[in-house]
């Protein structure tokens, strides 16, 4: 059984991930990081050249391959819920828990990230996090198995709420 981590960006994941793989002795992959192996681009040069349809091919392209191993813990990418093959594919073998967090801690913990290009175009950074979690959230509460909201606790204490939620044996 896989750990899978879904939300925003800002909601923790990659932390959170680094953290139970560190505990549980597993490998922690990252969608977007593999998505960036295999085109040899960053996120940014990818869209910039080829459009955000050609990352979400190659985020689905991951998922497809992740979703058939064990034993991983999976920090995804924010968007990897837009298509719902993604989202089966990760639940074939895997829990999926939704981190949360308010817009003002979102945008508290990633306002300097430069690596993420702009998803709606013009508008202000607090605007495009509030309109894009307005949309997603449908989607992600669909996905989740369990939600974690990440506001003002540790990534101890999320790693521990998820924990919680899954019973870990040495097979499993």
């Amino acid at each position: 059984m896989n750990i899978v981590l879904i939300g925003y960006r800002g909601t923790g994941k990659t932390s959170v991930g680094k953290l139970l793989a560190e505990r549980l002795g597993r490998q922690l992959v990252s969608t977007d990081a593999e998505v960036i192996r295999r085109a040899a681009l960053s996120v940014p040069e990818i869209v910039k050249q080829f459009g955000w349809d050609r990352f979400r091919d190659l985020e689905s392209e991951v998922c497809l391959e992740l979703g058939g191993k064990d034993r991983l813990i999976i920090d995804t990418g924010g968007g990897v819920i837009l298509r719902q093959q993604n989202v089966d594919r990760l639940k074939a073998n895997g829990v999926l828990f939704w981190l949360t967090a308010t817009v003002r801690t979102i945008t508290e913990r990633i306002g300097g990230d430069t690596q993420r290009p702009s998803l709606t175009g013009a508008k202000s950074f607090t605007d495009e996090v509030e309109e894009v979690l307005r949309e997603r959230e449908p989607r992600y509460k669909a996905a989740a198995d369990h939600v974690i909201q990440t506001d003002g606790r540790s990534l101890v204490q999320v790693a521990d709420a998820i924990l919680a939620h899954v019973e870990i044996s040495p097979n499993s």
